[in-house]
C-alpha cells in the first residue's frame, strides 16, 4: 500500500528538517566570504574601568552587511576579552540581526605558530651561499614543530632551520590581531552601525594623591591623580572614559550582571571641565569630561581633583596594649614610639566634598630653602563625602615616651580575675614649641580608674585616653592606677 504525505509522522519530519537546516547553514558558512572590520570602521568607543583588573568596552562600528548570512570578523578587540560576555546588536536596524555563532580567535600570528600550523604541509627552504651569496631553493615537508623543527627534504630528514622558510600563505585559523568572528543573519543589506560590548581583563586603574603641608601644619594642598594601565592587547582611541570606585562582587571571576554594567557607559556625559562623579548602585562612577586615548602597553595619568588650603589637624599619638595589665612587668622602663598622624575632613567647607577612591596619599612639606621634602605616606580606603581622612605619616623624632609599671596587685588570692595595676608614662619633647600628645591605653575587662595625675576620658568601653600637654624642651609625667575585673 502506498504511503501518502499525510501519513508521515511529525516526529520523523522534524529531525530531517533540522538536519537540512544545519547542512544549509554549514554550506553558507563555508561559501560566505569573510567581512573584516578594523578600527577604521569605529565610530565611537567607551571604556568603563573597574578596580579589579576588569573593564567594560562598548564600541560602535559602521559595517556593510549582506541580506541573509554573513561572516563578520571584528578585528582589534581586546586580547583579554571574555567572549561569553560579548553582545553584538544593530543600532541602524534594531532587532534586525540574528547571531548564529561567535568565535574568538586568539591564536595570533607568530613565526613559531605559523610553523606549527604548517605541520603536514610543504614549505620552501631558501639557503644563501656564504661565499657567493647565491640562493638555492628546496621544497620541504614540515613533519614536526613542537619541540624543534623536523623537515623532510627530498629523501632526507633534517632538524632545525637550515635557512629561510618561505610559506605560501597564512593559515585561516591564524590571526595577526585578536579577532571576534561572528556568523549572523541580517534582515537587510547595506551599511549598519553595529554596537559591540564586552568585558575584558588587562585594564585597571588606581588613585594616587599628593598633599603638601603648610609651614605650620595647619592646612594642606591636595592633588588627586588617576593612573590607568592598559595591557589588554589593543588601543582605544578617543574613548569616553569612566571609572568605577567600589568593590564589585564577582562570581567565578565574572561580573554577575552585564546589563547593569552596560548601563554604566550608556548615560550621556555632561560638558564639564573636570572629572565628574555620580552614584552608581552602591559604587561611585567618575567620568572624564573629554575623550582620551588609551594606548596598548601604556600607563596614563588623569587629573581627579585639585583642592587648596584644606584645614588639617596634626596629632601625636601614643598607644598601649592590653596584655600588660594582668601581670607584673620587670622592666624598669620601655622606650615607646609616638606616632604622627594628620587628618582632614572630606567636606565642601574644606574645599573637598568629592567621594575619594582608595589609593595612596603621599605627603610633602617644604624646607627652609623652599624645597619640597617627602614626610610620609599612607593608604586610604574609599572615603565618602563628609567622612574624615586620617593618615599615619610615621613616628616622631623629637617627641618620645617611657613607660614603666610602678605597682601590681592581684586581689582575692584564690581568683585570677581581679587586678590592680599602676603605671608611669614620661613624655619628652625636644622641640622648640609645646606639643599635645594623645595617650590611648586599652584597658581590658570591667575597669575603674582609682588614681590619675591627669583627667582621662573613656572614649570606648575598653579605652582610656588622655590629652597631655608637653612643654618645649621639657617633659610631662602621666601617672595612673586602674582596677580591672577580667
Amino acid at each position: 500500500m502506498r504511503k501518502t504525505l499525510q501519513s508521515v509522522s511529525l516526529p520523523r519530519i522534524l529531525p530531517l528538517a533540522a538536519s537540512l537546516l544545519a547542512f544549509s547553514m554549514a554550506s553558507l558558512a563555508a561559501e560566505a566570504p569573510e567581512r573584516r572590520s578594523t578600527l577604521e570602521d569605529q565610530r565611537s568607543v567607551a571604556v568603563t574601568v573597574y578596580n579589579q583588573d576588569l573593564a567594560l568596552v562598548k564600541e560602535v562600528r559602521r559595517v556593510s552587511l549582506d541580506s541573509g548570512f554573513n561572516r563578520l570578523a571584528l578585528r582589534d578587540v581586546s586580547a583579554q576579552i571574555r567572549p561569553e560576555t560579548a553582545l553584538l546588536r544593530s543600532l541602524t536596524n534594531p532587532g534586525g540581526l540574528s547571531l548564529l555563532e561567535q568565535n574568538f580567535d586568539y591564536d595570533l600570528l607568530t613565526p613559531a605558530r605559523l610553523l606549527e600550523k604548517s605541520v603536514g604541509r610543504t614549505v620552501r627552504i631558501v639557503r644563501t651561499h656564504p661565499m657567493t651569496g647565491a640562493e638555492t631553493t628546496e621544497t620541504a615537508e614540515v613533519l614536526a614543530a613542537a619541540e624543534g623543527v623536523v623537515l623532510k627534504i627530498g629523501d632526507r630528514i633534517e632538524t632545525g632551520v637550515p635557512g629561510r622558510i618561505v610559506f605560501d600563505n597564512v593559515p585561516s585559523n591564524l590571526r595577526d590581531r585578536p579577532t571576534l568572528v561572528s556568523q549572523l543573519s541580517s534582515k537587510q543589506a547595506g551599511a549598519q552601525d553595529l554596537e559591540l560590548s564586552y568585558l575584558t581583563g588587562g585594564l585597571s586603574w588606581k588613585a594616587d594623591y599628593v598633599a603638601e603641608l603648610s609651614q605650620d601644619d595647619s592646612t594642606l594642598d591636595l592633588n588627586g591623580w588617576v593612573t590607568l594601565d592598559n595591557r589588554s592587547g589593543t588601543s582605544f582611541g578617543n574613548a569616553r572614559l569612566q571609572l568605577v570606585a567600589g568593590d564589585v562582587n564577582r562570581v567565578r571571576e565574572e561580573v554577575a550582571n552585564l546589563y547593569e554594567l552596560r548601563r554604566a557607559v550608556a548615560a550621556p556625559a555632561a560638558a564639564k571641565p573636570a572629572m565628574a562623579q555620580e552614584s552608581l548602585f552602591e559604587y561611585h562612577l567618575y567620568t572624564l569630561q573629554r575623550p582620551t586615548t588609551l594606548a596598548n602597553n601604556q600607563s596614563k595619568q588623569v587629573s581627579l581633583l585639585d583642592a587648596t588650603v584644606v584645614p588639617v589637624k596634626k596629632e601625636f599619638l601614643l598607644t598601649g596594649a592590653p596584655y600588660y595589665y594582668s601581670s607584673a612587668a620587670g622592666e624598669i622602663g620601655s622606650k615607646l614610639k609616638v606616632g604622627v598622624f594628620v587628618e582632614f575632613a572630606n567636606k565642601e567647607s574644606s574645599g573637598l566634598g568629592m567621594p575619594l577612591p582608595k589609593g595612596v596619599v603621599r605627603v610633602y612639606k617644604r624646607d627652609s630653602s623652599g624645597n619640597a621634602q617627602f614626610v610620609g605616606e599612607d593608604r586610604v580606603g574609599h572615603t565618602p563625602k563628609n567622612e574624615t581622612v586620617r593618615l599615619k605619616l610615621g613616628d616622631a623624632f623629637d617627641v618620645t615616651a617611657d613607660r614603666k609599671q610602678t605597682d601590681f596587685r592581684r586581689h582575692e588570692p584564690n581568683s585570677r580575675a581581679v587586678y590592680e595595676s599602676a603605671y608611669e608614662i614620661v613624655l619628652r619633647n625636644a622641640k622648640s614649641e609645646a606639643v599635645t600628645v594623645t595617650v590611648r591605653e586599652p584597658v581590658p575587662g570591667d575597669w575603674s580608674m582609682l588614681e590619675q595625675s591627669h583627667k582621662h576620658e573613656k572614649v570606648a568601653a575598653g579605652t582610656a585616653q588622655w590629652k597631655i600637654s608637653v612643654p618645649a624642651n621639657g617633659s610631662t609625667t602621666l601617672k595612673y592606677r586602674v582596677l580591672m575585673r577580667i
